[in-house]
């Protein structure tokens, strides 16, 4: 496959299509560098600030090609930065050509996704100082959507999500304070990673309001991202904001029945729009497709927070980042940035802890939600203006956009915007998208993509498709976790299955059921003597006996309960003998802990293998 190859040119950038390709031979890193530019052509979505020399670009690609792929996960995809991300030798402007700076290094996400084999093709627009939701905010031309040039595209990583849209690049990245790695998600039909604050190293990054600032990943499928999140999410010492990745818990992604909150039918705006209204229904619908339980919550103290974002003294954090140079330069900064990154110059300092103090109490709120969903669903914005309604009124409507993502960084929580699916809005010439966010505490990111994967993968039924390609969603490929998860599976089949007497050992601890399946044909099941317990409550108890070759064996009904690590000790030492966890083989071929009984207990026993579970056969007895 050569860079004038028509295989090439329809080629999807998608990491797995692409990454197949390269890694079969059907093409090399210098084709894909060549199409990549191709594609670009001469922007007419004003998508990029600055693109690197062709010759440079088939260098690296030659000799990466040289090197191989070999340990490197992410050979030869091409990917855009946006241009307040440090790319060593290209200047960083931030949107301001008069702030710009050539970089000796590259950030170190950046260079984390370098070595790995990606290549950065250059450096795309955004509002500038990424002070803004639309696109529109940049001296070098406001970036255009990819379905319709039209409407605004999304900020303030604008054309980081266009460049994916449209092809030109596998993945890229934006940043994310107020929602900027978000709301062009929606606008460009595209999956949106906003990770966990700090897990990815803000090093090498032009500050916005450096507490609440994140990397974002723009992709076409849940997958990419999750690729590319598994690469960049690296603890970096010298970032004083990065963190180590903490266990993520319950993977909610892999729940047959994850409990899924969404906003009080009260507390949406959808600004007038009854396109985005019925889509938001449909989205909700959608979500119950998937085997979700749907819980309406009140998202008041959300609310609040999203409005202490503009309307307290975190603005003082955007004045603070260029306090210097727009001190000295003020003509030098777009109108709308300007005026509103001034303003960070009046709070006091007394405002900040006040501040500070209704934010501690508001996250103290938020967190209850936790307490009854696992995930939230929201609109990712209330509606998808055009360029002209926004340049009419450039505050007011940018405001609009940030109703649901606004709160989301002052509450440390982790977000994926996805797709869902396309709307006939009034004006356009074409299908546009339409999205939602998924969201959850921080470091929940796999968990959240996993569920991404899931709800793309349902949405492909509708009809949806990928960026401008057409093509189908990718399948499922293993990728190497970026955050572990803190949990074991434990497979029960007696006295602690859902709703038998010591079930409560379980969920006492935090355990989740997972799933109900059987083990392996090749088990018996007894049922031990009954004994009295402290409070003299007869119980009774079941032995689970592994019997490979033995005719009477069949598959037992067994249910795989997940806890935290840290509470499985306690667990295991409530078991009292002859029970005890060994490996008990499931039917899908994995082999989990599960209760074993100690040889020679068996003596009284009796067999209950014939009734298939502990259940029929305690109905029966019973």
């Amino acid at each position: 496959m050569s860079p004038t190859d028509p295989c090439l040119s329809t080629l999807s950038f998608d990491l797995l299509s692409l990454g197949q390709a390269l890694q079969d031979g059907r093409t090399t890193p210098e084709d894909v560098v060549v199409e990549a530019l191709r594609r670009i052509g001469d922007d007419p979505h004003h998508a990029w600030i600055s693109v690197r020399d062709a010759d440079t670009l088939r260098a690296e690609a030659r000799a990466l090609q040289a090197a191989g792929p070999t340990g490197k996960p992410l050979y030869g995809i091409p990917f855009a930065v946006k241009d307040n991300i440090d790319l060593a030798g290209v200047p960083t402007t931030a949107g301001c050509p008069a702030y710009a700076y050539t970089p000796e290094t590259s950030a170190f996400v950046v260079q984390r996704l370098v070595e790995a084999g990606a290549l950065p093709v250059g450096k795309t627009n955004l509002d500038q100082f990424a002070t803004g939701l639309n696109g529109t905010r940049s001296p070098f031309g406001a970036c255009r959507n990819a379905h319709d040039p039209a409407f605004v595209s999304g900020g303030s990583s604008s054309g980081s999500a266009v460049s994916v849209a449209l092809g030109q690049v596998g993945f890229s990245l934006g940043t994310d304070t107020a929602g900027s790695g978000r709301v062009p998600a929606f606008f460009n039909h595209l999956v949106g990673l906003k990770p966990s604050l700090g897990l990815l190293s803000a090093r090498g990054v032009v500050p916005a309001c450096r507490t609440l600032d994140t990397i974002s990943i723009f992709a076409l499928t849940a997958d990419d991202a999750h690729r590319v999140f598994a690469v960049a999410a690296a603890f970096d010492a010298e970032d004083a904001y990065a963190r180590p990745a903490e266990p993520h818990g319950v993977d909610l992604g892999a729940l047959a029945a994850p409990r899924i909150g969404v906003p009080r039918a009260d507390q949406l705006d959808f600004c007038g729009s009854a396109v985005d209204a019925q889509a938001w229904a449909d989205a909700v619908a959608h979500a119950r497709g998937l085997g979700a339980e749907i819980v309406e919550l009140d998202i008041a103290p959300l609310l609040e927070t999203a409005r202490l974002l503009y309307g307290g003294p975190w603005v003082a954090e955007r004045y603070q980042a260029i306090r210097g140079f727009i001190d000295a330069q003020p003509e030098a900064v777009f109108p709308v940035t300007r005026e509103i990154t001034l303003g960070g110059a009046r709070p006091l300092a007394a405002d900040a802890f006040a501040a500070q103090y209704r934010l501690k109490a508001l996250q103290r709120q938020a967190a209850q939600i936790w307490r009854q969903v696992d995930a939230l669903l929201t609109p990712t914005a209330p509606t998808h203006p055009t360029i002209e309604a926004m340049l009419a009124e450039p505050i007011a409507r940018n405001s609009e956009l940030g109703l649901y993502t606004n709160f989301m960084n002052l509450l440390d929580w982790a977000a994926v915007a996805v797709p869902a699916g396309f709307v006939t809005r009034p004006g356009a010439t074409a299908p546009m998208p339409h999205g939602v966010t998924l969201c959850a505490p921080a470091h929940q990111d796999v968990p959240l993509l996993h569920l991404a994967r899931r709800w793309q993968a349902a949405l492909q039924g509708r009809a949806a498709t990928l960026g401008a390609t057409g093509q189908p969603l990718p399948a499922a490929q293993p990728i190497t976790p970026a955050v572990p998860s803190g949990q074991l599976r434990v497979a029960v089949c007696g006295a602690h299955l859902e709703g038998q007497p010591l079930n409560g050992q379980l969920t006492s601890r935090g355990a989740r059921l997972i799933t109900r399946t059987t083990t392996t044909p090749d088990h018996r099941l007894y049922a031990l003597p009954p004994i009295v317990t402290p409070a003299g409550q007869r119980l009774l108890r079941p032995a689970l006996v592994h019997a490979p070759g033995d005719p009477l064996g069949r598959a037992i009904e067994v249910e795989v309960w997940e806890l935290p690590a840290r509470e499985f000790g306690s667990f295991v030492a409530a078991i009292p003998a002859p029970l005890g966890i060994g490996k008990t083989r499931l039917a899908d071929g994995s082999v989990v802990p599960g209760f074993i009984c100690e040889e020679g207990a068996l003596a009284g026993a009796t067999d209950i293998t014939g009734y298939g579970g502990w259940r029929a056969w305690v109905g029966r007895a019973g």
